[in-house]
Protein backbone atom coordinates (compact mmCIF):
# COMPACT_ATOMS: atom_id res chain seq x y z
CA UNK A 1 0.00 0.00 0.00
CA UNK A 2 1.28 3.36 -1.19
CA UNK A 3 0.19 6.51 0.98
CA UNK A 4 1.54 9.97 2.30
CA UNK A 5 0.23 11.16 5.61
CA UNK A 6 -3.27 11.78 5.98
CA UNK A 7 -5.51 13.88 8.09
CA UNK A 8 -7.97 11.17 10.45
CA UNK A 9 -10.91 13.96 9.38
CA UNK A 10 -11.60 16.65 6.68
CA UNK A 11 -14.51 18.93 6.11
CA UNK A 12 -17.26 17.69 3.46
CA UNK A 13 -20.70 18.18 1.91
CA UNK A 14 -23.47 16.07 3.19
CA UNK A 15 -27.00 15.36 2.69
CA UNK A 16 -28.36 13.37 5.62
CA UNK A 17 -31.63 12.80 4.05
CA UNK A 18 -32.42 12.92 0.54
CA UNK A 19 -33.55 16.88 -1.04
CA UNK A 20 -32.50 18.30 2.58
CA UNK A 21 -30.18 20.92 2.31
CA UNK A 22 -26.89 20.05 2.16
CA UNK A 23 -24.42 20.39 5.09
CA UNK A 24 -20.58 21.21 6.16
CA UNK A 25 -19.38 18.60 8.30
CA UNK A 26 -16.46 16.73 9.66
CA UNK A 27 -16.33 13.51 8.31
CA UNK A 28 -13.82 10.41 8.64
CA UNK A 29 -11.03 10.36 5.69
CA UNK A 30 -11.72 7.84 3.81
CA UNK A 31 -9.43 4.12 3.96
CA UNK A 32 -7.68 3.13 0.91
CA UNK A 33 -8.52 -0.68 0.36
CA UNK A 34 -7.11 -2.66 -2.75
CA UNK A 35 -8.86 -1.30 -5.95
CA UNK A 36 -9.28 1.87 -5.32
CA UNK A 37 -7.17 5.74 -4.77
CA UNK A 38 -7.64 8.07 -2.38
CA UNK A 39 -7.73 11.93 -3.99
CA UNK A 40 -6.51 15.07 -2.48
CA UNK A 41 -9.21 17.55 -3.86
CA UNK A 42 -8.50 20.35 -5.77
CA UNK A 43 -11.36 21.88 -8.20
CA UNK A 44 -15.10 20.26 -8.91
CA UNK A 45 -17.24 21.11 -11.41
CA UNK A 46 -20.73 22.66 -10.27
CA UNK A 47 -23.56 21.09 -13.17
CA UNK A 48 -25.87 23.94 -14.00
CA UNK A 49 -29.22 21.84 -12.73
CA UNK A 50 -27.28 20.52 -9.46
CA UNK A 51 -29.89 22.99 -7.18
CA UNK A 52 -32.46 20.26 -8.78
CA UNK A 53 -30.71 17.24 -8.43
CA UNK A 54 -30.06 17.98 -4.79
CA UNK A 55 -33.49 19.18 -3.94
CA UNK A 56 -35.21 16.52 -5.37
CA UNK A 57 -36.70 18.04 -7.68
CA UNK A 58 -35.46 16.11 -10.62
CA UNK A 59 -35.94 12.89 -8.26
CA UNK A 60 -32.88 11.35 -9.35
CA UNK A 61 -32.21 8.33 -7.21
CA UNK A 62 -29.39 7.50 -4.42
CA UNK A 63 -28.64 6.87 -1.26
CA UNK A 64 -28.40 8.78 1.71
CA UNK A 65 -26.59 10.23 3.78
CA UNK A 66 -24.30 11.07 0.72
CA UNK A 67 -21.23 12.98 0.48
CA UNK A 68 -22.06 14.56 -3.31
CA UNK A 69 -20.22 14.98 -5.79
CA UNK A 70 -19.75 13.39 -9.75
CA UNK A 71 -16.52 14.47 -10.73
CA UNK A 72 -13.12 16.62 -9.93
CA UNK A 73 -9.53 17.50 -10.58
CA UNK A 74 -7.44 15.84 -7.30
CA UNK A 75 -4.02 14.15 -6.72
CA UNK A 76 -3.16 11.26 -5.64
CA UNK A 77 -2.89 10.90 -2.01
CA UNK A 78 -3.09 7.06 -1.22
CA UNK A 79 -3.18 4.01 -3.27
CA UNK A 80 -4.37 0.57 -2.75
CA UNK A 81 -1.59 -2.03 -2.99
CA UNK A 82 -2.89 -3.50 -6.44
CA UNK A 83 -2.23 0.01 -8.82
CA UNK A 84 1.23 -0.24 -10.80
CA UNK A 85 0.88 2.92 -12.78
CA UNK A 86 -0.41 6.01 -10.40
CA UNK A 87 1.94 8.00 -8.03
CA UNK A 88 1.44 9.85 -5.16
CA UNK A 89 0.95 13.64 -6.05
CA UNK A 90 -0.26 12.56 -10.02
CA UNK A 91 -2.87 14.80 -11.07
CA UNK A 92 -5.94 12.97 -12.05
CA UNK A 93 -9.12 13.61 -13.33
CA UNK A 94 -11.94 12.01 -11.55
CA UNK A 95 -14.05 10.14 -13.99
CA UNK A 96 -17.96 10.01 -12.26
CA UNK A 97 -18.97 7.02 -14.40
CA UNK A 98 -18.45 3.81 -12.53
CA UNK A 99 -18.72 0.76 -13.77
CA UNK A 100 -18.57 -2.99 -11.80
CA UNK A 101 -15.60 -4.67 -12.62
CA UNK A 102 -17.56 -7.96 -13.31
CA UNK A 103 -20.47 -6.52 -15.25
CA UNK A 104 -19.70 -2.96 -16.66
CA UNK A 105 -23.28 -3.01 -17.62
CA UNK A 106 -24.03 -1.97 -14.07
CA UNK A 107 -23.02 1.08 -14.13
CA UNK A 108 -24.15 4.61 -11.85
CA UNK A 109 -22.76 8.18 -11.43
CA UNK A 110 -20.69 9.24 -8.73
CA UNK A 111 -22.36 10.98 -5.88
CA UNK A 112 -25.16 11.70 -8.60
CA UNK A 113 -27.58 9.05 -9.69
CA UNK A 114 -27.71 5.06 -8.82
CA UNK A 115 -28.11 4.21 -11.98
CA UNK A 116 -30.71 1.72 -13.38
CA UNK A 117 -29.53 -1.85 -12.92
CA UNK A 118 -30.05 -3.87 -9.16
CA UNK A 119 -26.31 -4.06 -9.61
CA UNK A 120 -25.81 -0.50 -9.85
CA UNK A 121 -27.54 0.25 -6.83
CA UNK A 122 -25.72 -2.09 -5.03
CA UNK A 123 -22.38 -1.17 -5.84
CA UNK A 124 -23.47 2.95 -5.30
CA UNK A 125 -24.89 2.29 -2.11
CA UNK A 126 -22.24 -0.59 -0.46
CA UNK A 127 -18.94 0.16 -2.00
CA UNK A 128 -18.46 4.00 -4.13
CA UNK A 129 -21.16 6.05 -1.80
CA UNK A 130 -19.59 9.41 -1.60
CA UNK A 131 -18.63 11.54 -4.22
CA UNK A 132 -16.14 14.79 -4.36
CA UNK A 133 -17.67 17.82 -2.54
CA UNK A 134 -14.84 17.14 0.33
CA UNK A 135 -11.46 17.18 0.92
CA UNK A 136 -10.61 13.32 0.31
CA UNK A 137 -12.62 11.46 -2.40
CA UNK A 138 -12.00 7.70 -2.11
CA UNK A 139 -12.15 6.27 -6.11
CA UNK A 140 -11.66 3.16 -8.08
CA UNK A 141 -8.30 3.19 -9.69
CA UNK A 142 -9.58 2.94 -12.96
CA UNK A 143 -11.60 5.97 -12.25
CA UNK A 144 -8.32 8.06 -11.75
CA UNK A 145 -7.69 9.28 -15.19
CA UNK A 146 -4.23 10.75 -15.54
CA UNK A 147 -3.05 14.23 -16.26
CA UNK A 148 0.04 15.22 -17.78
CA UNK A 149 0.20 18.47 -15.72
CA UNK A 150 4.02 19.39 -17.70
CA UNK A 151 2.00 19.25 -20.50
CA UNK A 152 -1.83 21.04 -19.15
CA UNK A 153 -0.31 23.23 -16.60
CA UNK A 154 3.24 24.58 -17.55
CA UNK A 155 2.68 24.34 -21.72
CA UNK A 156 -0.58 24.83 -22.24
CA UNK A 157 -1.50 27.72 -19.16
CA UNK A 158 -4.44 25.87 -18.00
CA UNK A 159 -5.30 26.14 -14.61
CA UNK A 160 -6.65 23.47 -12.29
CA UNK A 161 -9.79 24.87 -12.85
CA UNK A 162 -9.87 24.87 -16.12
CA UNK A 163 -9.29 21.12 -15.81
CA UNK A 164 -12.64 20.68 -14.15
CA UNK A 165 -14.63 21.37 -16.88
CA UNK A 166 -13.47 18.45 -18.87
CA UNK A 167 -16.30 16.26 -17.31
CA UNK A 168 -18.70 17.43 -20.48
CA UNK A 169 -16.56 17.12 -23.00
CA UNK A 170 -16.36 13.63 -22.20
CA UNK A 171 -19.96 13.41 -22.29
CA UNK A 172 -20.18 14.83 -25.91
CA UNK A 173 -17.13 12.85 -26.99
CA UNK A 174 -18.38 9.75 -25.78
CA UNK A 175 -21.89 10.11 -28.22
CA UNK A 176 -19.61 11.58 -31.19
CA UNK A 177 -16.99 8.73 -31.40
CA UNK A 178 -20.25 6.06 -30.68
CA UNK A 179 -21.45 7.41 -34.47
CA UNK A 180 -18.09 7.43 -35.60
CA UNK A 181 -17.95 10.59 -36.43
CA UNK A 182 -15.09 11.70 -39.37
CA UNK A 183 -13.13 14.40 -40.06
CA UNK A 184 -14.38 16.05 -43.25
CA UNK A 185 -18.12 15.32 -42.20
CA UNK A 186 -20.96 17.68 -41.23
CA UNK A 187 -22.67 17.18 -37.72
CA UNK A 188 -25.43 18.95 -36.57
CA UNK A 189 -25.42 19.67 -32.38
CA UNK A 190 -28.91 20.11 -31.02
CA UNK A 191 -29.53 21.82 -29.19
CA UNK A 192 -26.03 23.81 -28.81
CA UNK A 193 -26.13 26.36 -26.43
CA UNK A 194 -25.61 24.36 -22.83
CA UNK A 195 -23.03 23.18 -21.41
CA UNK A 196 -23.48 19.54 -23.61
CA UNK A 197 -24.40 21.12 -26.37
CA UNK A 198 -21.16 23.56 -26.94
CA UNK A 199 -18.55 20.98 -25.96
CA UNK A 200 -19.95 18.76 -28.40
CA UNK A 201 -19.83 21.59 -30.66
CA UNK A 202 -16.23 22.34 -29.53
CA UNK A 203 -15.05 18.57 -29.69
CA UNK A 204 -16.44 17.52 -33.12
CA UNK A 205 -14.51 20.48 -34.41
CA UNK A 206 -11.20 19.17 -33.11
CA UNK A 207 -12.17 16.01 -34.69
CA UNK A 208 -12.30 17.49 -37.99
CA UNK A 209 -15.97 18.17 -38.74
CA UNK A 210 -17.94 20.86 -39.65
CA UNK A 211 -21.05 21.77 -37.39
CA UNK A 212 -24.69 23.26 -38.18
CA UNK A 213 -25.06 24.57 -34.45
CA UNK A 214 -29.20 24.43 -33.50
CA UNK A 215 -30.58 26.10 -30.80
CA UNK A 216 -33.16 28.80 -29.57
CA UNK A 217 -30.85 31.53 -28.16
CA UNK A 218 -29.69 33.32 -31.01
CA UNK A 219 -26.58 35.21 -28.81
CA UNK A 220 -24.97 32.22 -27.76
CA UNK A 221 -25.19 30.41 -31.27
CA UNK A 222 -23.38 34.33 -32.44
CA UNK A 223 -20.70 33.07 -29.54
CA UNK A 224 -20.15 29.49 -31.12
CA UNK A 225 -19.33 30.90 -34.51
CA UNK A 226 -16.90 33.54 -33.06
CA UNK A 227 -14.95 31.13 -31.68
CA UNK A 228 -13.79 29.67 -35.43
CA UNK A 229 -12.72 32.14 -37.65
CA UNK A 230 -12.54 29.48 -40.57
CA UNK A 231 -16.29 29.04 -41.00
CA UNK A 232 -16.51 25.66 -39.94
CA UNK A 233 -19.26 26.62 -37.53
CA UNK A 234 -23.20 27.72 -38.93
CA UNK A 235 -26.21 28.16 -36.79
CA UNK A 236 -29.95 27.84 -37.68
CA UNK A 237 -32.42 28.76 -34.71
CA UNK A 238 -34.76 26.33 -33.92
CA UNK A 239 -38.40 27.79 -34.96
CA UNK A 240 -40.55 24.91 -33.81
CA UNK A 241 -41.65 24.63 -37.76
CA UNK A 242 -40.49 21.29 -39.45
CA UNK A 243 -40.19 22.45 -42.85
CA UNK A 244 -38.74 26.08 -41.64
CA UNK A 245 -35.91 24.35 -40.00
CA UNK A 246 -35.84 21.47 -42.79
CA UNK A 247 -35.19 24.53 -44.89
CA UNK A 248 -32.76 26.65 -43.14
CA UNK A 249 -30.69 23.26 -42.33
CA UNK A 250 -29.85 22.69 -45.80
CA UNK A 251 -28.86 26.14 -46.12
CA UNK A 252 -26.45 25.77 -43.77
CA UNK A 253 -25.03 22.83 -44.92
CA UNK A 254 -24.35 24.35 -48.64
CA UNK A 255 -24.56 21.32 -50.41
CA UNK A 256 -22.49 19.65 -48.47
CA UNK A 257 -24.53 16.25 -47.18
CA UNK A 258 -25.28 16.07 -43.08
CA UNK A 259 -23.80 13.14 -42.42
CA UNK A 260 -24.66 12.81 -38.63
CA UNK A 261 -26.54 14.43 -35.98
CA UNK A 262 -25.76 14.84 -31.66
CA UNK A 263 -28.77 15.32 -30.21
CA UNK A 264 -28.62 16.60 -26.65
CA UNK A 265 -32.12 17.34 -25.96
CA UNK A 266 -33.33 18.73 -22.14
CA UNK A 267 -36.43 16.91 -21.06
CA UNK A 268 -38.32 20.72 -21.57
CA UNK A 269 -37.93 19.58 -25.34
CA UNK A 270 -39.84 16.78 -25.23
CA UNK A 271 -42.05 18.41 -27.58
CA UNK A 272 -39.94 20.09 -29.80
CA UNK A 273 -39.75 19.29 -33.94
CA UNK A 274 -36.20 19.78 -34.57
CA UNK A 275 -35.67 15.96 -34.33
CA UNK A 276 -38.31 15.26 -37.70
CA UNK A 277 -36.14 18.31 -38.83
CA UNK A 278 -32.97 16.63 -38.50
CA UNK A 279 -34.23 13.27 -40.07
CA UNK A 280 -35.35 14.83 -43.09
CA UNK A 281 -32.27 16.37 -44.23
CA UNK A 282 -29.52 13.40 -42.39
CA UNK A 283 -28.19 11.58 -45.32
CA UNK A 284 -29.44 8.07 -46.51
CA UNK A 285 -27.44 5.79 -44.00
CA UNK A 286 -26.75 8.66 -41.00
CA UNK A 287 -26.13 8.52 -37.74
CA UNK A 288 -28.29 9.99 -35.18
CA UNK A 289 -26.63 10.37 -31.35
CA UNK A 290 -29.35 10.27 -28.85
CA UNK A 291 -27.72 11.87 -25.13
CA UNK A 292 -30.53 14.04 -23.66
CA UNK A 293 -32.60 13.87 -20.65
CA UNK A 294 -35.99 13.59 -22.42
CA UNK A 295 -37.89 11.22 -20.20
CA UNK A 296 -41.67 11.48 -22.41
CA UNK A 297 -42.15 9.40 -26.02
CA UNK A 298 -41.09 11.45 -28.85
CA UNK A 299 -42.74 10.44 -32.06
CA UNK A 300 -40.38 10.18 -35.48
CA UNK A 301 -41.68 9.46 -39.08
CA UNK A 302 -40.91 5.52 -38.86
CA UNK A 303 -40.87 5.10 -42.39
CA UNK A 304 -38.40 7.27 -43.35
CA UNK A 305 -36.43 6.20 -40.82
CA UNK A 306 -36.61 3.04 -42.38
CA UNK A 307 -35.97 4.26 -46.10
CA UNK A 308 -32.69 6.08 -44.98
CA UNK A 309 -31.00 3.42 -43.47
CA UNK A 310 -30.85 5.60 -40.47
CA UNK A 311 -29.63 4.83 -37.10
CA UNK A 312 -30.71 6.02 -34.13
CA UNK A 313 -27.86 5.44 -31.24
CA UNK A 314 -28.97 6.25 -27.33
CA UNK A 315 -25.94 6.63 -25.65
CA UNK A 316 -25.06 7.04 -21.76
CA UNK A 317 -22.30 8.58 -21.06
CA UNK A 318 -18.59 7.22 -22.64
CA UNK A 319 -15.83 4.56 -22.27
CA UNK A 320 -12.77 4.77 -20.14
CA UNK A 321 -11.14 4.13 -23.68
CA UNK A 322 -12.89 7.00 -24.74
CA UNK A 323 -11.95 9.11 -22.21
CA UNK A 324 -8.13 8.43 -21.84
CA UNK A 325 -7.98 9.38 -26.18
CA UNK A 326 -10.42 13.01 -24.98
CA UNK A 327 -7.51 13.79 -22.57
CA UNK A 328 -5.23 12.71 -25.33
CA UNK A 329 -6.75 15.64 -27.60
CA UNK A 330 -6.32 18.26 -24.73
CA UNK A 331 -2.79 17.31 -23.82
CA UNK A 332 -2.06 17.43 -27.46
CA UNK A 333 -3.56 20.99 -27.94
CA UNK A 334 -5.63 19.72 -30.54
CA UNK A 335 -9.08 20.47 -28.24
CA UNK A 336 -9.48 23.28 -25.75
CA UNK A 337 -11.24 23.01 -22.49
CA UNK A 338 -12.15 25.43 -20.00
CA UNK A 339 -10.89 29.19 -20.07
CA UNK A 340 -8.74 28.83 -23.60
CA UNK A 341 -11.74 26.86 -25.42
CA UNK A 342 -14.39 29.50 -24.38
CA UNK A 343 -15.86 28.31 -21.38
CA UNK A 344 -15.04 30.73 -18.79
CA UNK A 345 -14.67 29.99 -15.26
CA UNK A 346 -17.88 32.51 -13.88
CA UNK A 347 -16.95 31.58 -10.00
CA UNK A 348 -15.22 30.13 -7.58
CA UNK A 349 -16.98 29.01 -4.35
CA UNK A 350 -15.80 27.48 -0.89
CA UNK A 351 -17.89 24.18 -0.20
CA UNK A 352 -19.45 26.56 2.93
CA UNK A 353 -20.91 28.22 -0.06
CA UNK A 354 -22.80 25.92 -1.98
CA UNK A 355 -25.88 27.82 -2.09
CA UNK A 356 -24.09 30.48 -3.79
CA UNK A 357 -22.19 27.78 -6.34
CA UNK A 358 -25.95 25.99 -7.05
CA UNK A 359 -27.80 29.23 -7.44
CA UNK A 360 -24.45 30.55 -10.17
CA UNK A 361 -24.53 27.58 -11.85
CA UNK A 362 -28.06 27.84 -12.76
CA UNK A 363 -27.79 31.13 -13.27
CA UNK A 364 -24.42 30.67 -16.35
CA UNK A 365 -26.03 27.33 -17.69
CA UNK A 366 -24.87 28.27 -20.89
CA UNK A 367 -21.96 26.77 -23.30
CA UNK A 368 -19.20 29.18 -22.24
CA UNK A 369 -19.47 29.20 -18.59
CA UNK A 370 -19.22 27.15 -15.81
CA UNK A 371 -19.17 27.67 -11.94
CA UNK A 372 -16.22 25.32 -9.60
CA UNK A 373 -16.41 24.60 -6.00
CA UNK A 374 -13.19 23.62 -4.22
CA UNK A 375 -12.40 22.99 -0.44
CA UNK A 376 -11.57 26.10 1.76
CA UNK A 377 -7.32 25.32 2.17
CA UNK A 378 -7.23 25.48 -1.82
Amino acid sequence: MTTQSLPKGQKALVQTTYAAPLELKTTPVPEVVPGSAIVKILACPVISYAKEVYNGTRKYPYPTPIIPGYSAIGRIAALGPDATSLKIGQLVHIDSTVRSRDDPNDVFLMGLVEGHTEGAKKLMADVWRNGTWAQYCRAPLENCLSLNEQRLVHELGYDISDLATLGKFLVAYGGLRDIELQAGETIVVAPATGGFGGAAVLTAVAMGARVIAMGRNERKLSSLVDRFSDGRVKTVRISNDIETDTVALKAAAAGATIDAVFDISPNAAAKSTHLKSLINVIKVGGQISMMGGVYADVPIPYAQCMHKDIKLKGKWMYSREQALSLIKMVEAGVLKVGGPGGVSIKAEYGFEDWEKAFDDAEKYMGWDATVIMKPAEN
